[in-house]
Parts: structure tokens; C-alpha cells; sequence
């Protein structure tokens, strides 16, 4: 059984979510994460916005210690 693709709802987004779109933005994917869902992207693609997502999770949370 095909899994339907799971539309996003913009209206409602936790903060992780917007870094997620933000990031999926900048690589040029987010029209296709609009039209498919999360699903509509590749391995490659998916793993290079969990790279950048980590990387600046721990930017942000350095930032925080030495404030």
C-alpha cells in the first residue's frame, strides 16, 4: 500500500520545523518539499538538511554557553 504524502502545514510549525523549511530553502528544495511532502526528497537531499540542521543546532547552542 502506497503511503500518502503528508501535506505541511505552514500555519502551524514548531521551530524546529521553520529551521527545517529555512534550510530546505537555501539548498532549493523547498518547492518540492511544498507540492510532496518531507517523502518527495531524496536520501542525499534529506541528509544534507539533517547535517546543516545539526551543525547549527550546535552553533546555536555554543552560542548560548558562552553568553
Amino acid at each position: 500500500m502506497a503511503r500518502k504524502n503528508k501535506k505541511i502545514d505552514l500555519n502551524n510549525l514548531t521551530p524546529e520545523e521553520k529551521l527545517k523549511l529555512e534550510i530546505a530553502e537555501e539548498i532549493g528544495v523547498y518547492d518540492k518539499v511544498i507540492e510532496g511532502g518531507w517523502r518527495a526528497l531524496s536520501a542525499k537531499e534529506s541528509g544534507k538538511i539533517g547535517g546543516l540542521m545539526s551543525g547549527r543546532k550546535k552553533a546555536l547552542r555554543e552560542q548560548s554557553f558562552e553568553e
